[in-house]
């Protein structure tokens, strides 16, 4: 944790800014009477969701006690799990609290607020041993008492001991009464957390879970508080401690090993946590590297190569898009990051992160600010060499410029050009596990201004959209047969090129579906992206290739060979139908496209725009062969908010074989036109180039791109 907290509100505005307004927040959540300890533990807080909108129910930390809950479209909702998912809440919410009682205590001096963090910790240390171990926690849970999950206990006693640490930095003693029930809360607490550590380590055999990251910041909390030096170097260098985590939780090319962001900023913040302790008995983990050269400055580094160019991370496999806890946690990390290592790169993710939080234009607020930022603000920056409006900076000076990266330990793939706005993110790795998704070949297409077509994350766990929507292929990008989701499986990538023309990429799944082979070849040059996608059924089947922009669609007026019709559909009732998890899934199609010429006839062209945020446009044309059919359809909308749908493009043949060529351009409108078969020619603002597909990959034939 940060020291000088005074000297911040000193010496810079907004240190004076972010303390007033944590001054103000806690007089509030005092005069409401809201800060009491429940006598009921924690449920389960991935249940705090509607049931009919599939959005995270509100919670309100000035709520002393509830029994209904609202979710933002206005329902009012009932039941015990959501009781206890808002119980979760609320004690997540006082550890919070006390913490930042301490650190306003910590730079104004004012009794009443060492006091206040005094009383809610001394209330938990008394309560907690009070509480049952939980026995409505589910059968795969190692289960807590203050909550469902050990996991969530862990996280909250990180809160509340760090808040303890810093009372006592601050020279704020406690009575007798006082210290006695802390003592026996770290026992308890203690003696938990470590058998919990031996369940999951020795028991189980699954050291590498994010939990155990978790169970190990907690107990270095627990050994910080007691002055337990030998205790926190035995779980440093013993089997799931810090250092054998770190080689086995985290791939060598920096992400975490079930390739999600979420979970990779959740384990980064454990390390985190468990350094910052090490380093007050004088130990150094910020530098430690793991045995194939993983470390905490690389998990840093790799989150800002998967940033789109404003600064936020993208969604892969279960985590969500915008959630304001997941942005205080970002935050954090990223303060803590940028004192530490001085990464320019972590600036647009922390001003991001910030702005989520309510921070003005990414400006500092809250907690996190207070305690972790260290100088002055950080300037507003971009990725992507685009100045701040009104910064008086050139794009030179603002923006932070970026290439192409291959994580090919974790299966993803970054393709970036410095004079396109346009850039691109692929998945062909790993499945992740309980946390992955159905999704190899998923393409992210992002403009500077927009993460274009994202990968959509989760909603909270207790969604049935969990597995009905989220995890499934057609949910993504990428492509699936008859309607059903692909097997969990890995794929390759055979190629990966940056030239001074072009950044090429050719990804590979073989493990889809039975006797299926797809082949997605990716090449970006300073005016388009060009996504040629081929695939090899082992048997006739509705082959299914699936776009979610989350900007409407508006056609172009000139579709070469390309007819629109109004309400028809591929089934009965203008429906799509889907087979996810054993169900049918109904999406409304709202248009139909295809070819107007007879078949046997040459492919047409569909063209199509989208106006993207601070007015930029994104071009896009299709090739649909003689055969193919292109839909609009109405999906479930984002993991933020499914309930507001989005329209996709599904692009299907029927057949044992199909190829979807599709080209993209920012700014400028984009030919795309067939020449023969296998070969295709990509115009656009007088530029022209032949592609053709050959068994060695996409190869450029006549036009630009010359090196």
């Amino acid at each position: 944790m940060s020291t000088g907290i005074r000297h911040k509100t000193e010496k810079h505005a907004w240190g004076r800014r972010v303390l007033a307004e944590l001054k103000e927040e806690l007089n509030r959540l005092e005069a409401a009477g809201s800060l009491h300890i429940p006598l009921e533990p924690g449920g389960w807080w991935h249940q705090y969701v509607c049931p009919r909108h599939h959005a995270e129910l509100l919670f309100d930390p000035a709520e002393r006690d509830a029994q209904s809950f609202r979710c933002p479209h206005g329902c009012l909702i009932e039941g015990e799990a959501y009781r206890g998912a808002w119980l979760a809440f609320k004690h997540q919410s006082l550890a919070r609290t006390a913490l930042q009682a301490a650190a306003v205590y910590a730079a104004s001096r004012e009794t009443a607020y060492a006091l206040l963090a005094k009383r809610i910790i001394a209330g938990y240390a008394r309560q907690f041993p009070d509480y049952p171990v939980h026995p409505d926690a589910q059968p795969w849970m190692l289960k807590g008492r203050a909550f469902h999950q050990a996991l969530t206990e862990a996280i909250w006693s990180t809160t509340l001991l760090r808040a303890c640490l810093l009372l006592s930095d601050e020279g704020v003693t406690w009575t007798e009464p006082e210290r006695e029930a802390l003592d026996g809360y770290l026992r308890l607490l203690e003696a938990s957390m470590t058998e919990y550590r031996r369940i999951l380590i020795h028991e189980r055999g699954n050291a590498e879970n994010n939990y155990t990251a978790w169970l190990n910041a907690s107990l270095s909390c627990i050994y910080a508080v007691k002055d337990d030096r030998s205790g926190l170097l035995a779980l440093i260098a013993g089997e799931g401690g810090w250092k054998h985590h770190l080689s086995i939780g985290v791939k060598p090319d920096q992400l975490e090993f079930e390739g999600s962001t979420y979970y990779h900023v959740f384990v980064l913040r454990a390390y985190l946590i468990s350094a910052e302790m090490a380093e007050r008995f004088g130990i150094d983990l910020y530098d430690a590297e793991g045995t194939a050269g993983q470390s905490m400055r690389g998990m840093f580094d790799v989150l800002a190569a998967l940033a789109d160019d404003r600064g936020g991370l993208p969604a892969l496999h279960d985590g969500p898009m915008e959630r304001l806890p997941y942005a205080r946690e970002i935050a954090e990390i990223m303060e803590i990051g940028l004192s530490r290592y001085r990464q320019p790169g972590i600036v647009p993710i922390l001003r991001e992160a910030y702005r989520q939080m309510g921070g003005p234009d990414g400006a500092r607020c809250q907690l996190e600010a207070l305690l972790y930022g260290e100088g002055e603000e950080p300037a507003a920056r971009r990725f992507g060499g685009k100045a701040a409006a009104g910064s008086g900076m050139d794009g030179e000076e603002a923006g932070l410029r970026r290439g192409s990266r291959l994580l090919r330990d974790s299966g993803f793939v970054v393709g970036r050009r410095a004079s396109n706005s346009l850039s691109f993110l692929a998945d062909f790795g790993p499945h992740g596990g309980s946390h992955g998704h159905y999704d190899k070949l998923h393409l992210t297409m992002m403009h500077q201004d927009t993460a274009f077509t994202p990968d959509f994350g989760m909603v909270p766990y207790g969604s049935e959209l969990r597995k009905q929507w989220f995890a499934e292929t057609a949910s993504h990008n990428t492509v699936s047969l008859g309607g059903a989701s692909q097997a969990a499986h890995t794929g390759s990538c055979l190629r990966f090129e940056e030239t001074a023309a072009y950044t090429y990429v050719w990804l590979r799944s073989e493990g889809a579906y039975p006797d299926c082979r797809m082949d997605r070849h990716l090449l970006l040059t300073d005016q388009w992206l060009l996504d040629w996608f081929e695939v090899t059924a082992g048997e006739e089947a509705s082959i299914e290739w699936w776009m979610h922009p989350v900007v409407p669609a508006e056609e172009e007026e000139d579709r070469t060979g390309v007819e629109t019709g109004l309400g028809q559909s591929p089934g009965e009732g203008g429906v799509y139908e889907l087979a996810i998890q054993g169900e049918w899934q109904r999406l409304p199609v709202a248009k139909r496209y295809k070819v107007a010429a007879p078949a046997g006839s040459a492919a047409g062209a569909l063209k199509l725009s989208y106006k993207v945020p601070g007015g930029g446009r994104i071009y896009h044309a299709a090739l649909l062969q003689p055969g193919d059919e292109a839909y609009a359809v109405r999906t479930p909308g984002t993991s933020v908010d499914p309930s507001r749908p989005l329209t996709a493009l599904l692009h299907r043949r029927h057949g044992r074989s199909a190829r979807f060529v599709h080209v993209y351009s920012a700014g400028e409108r984009t030919a795309l036109k067939e020449i023969s078969p296998g070969v295709v020619q990509v115009e656009s603002a007088g530029e022209i180039c032949t592609y053709e597909l050959t068994e060695q990959g996409l190869t450029v034939i006549g036009g630009g791109h010359h090196e």
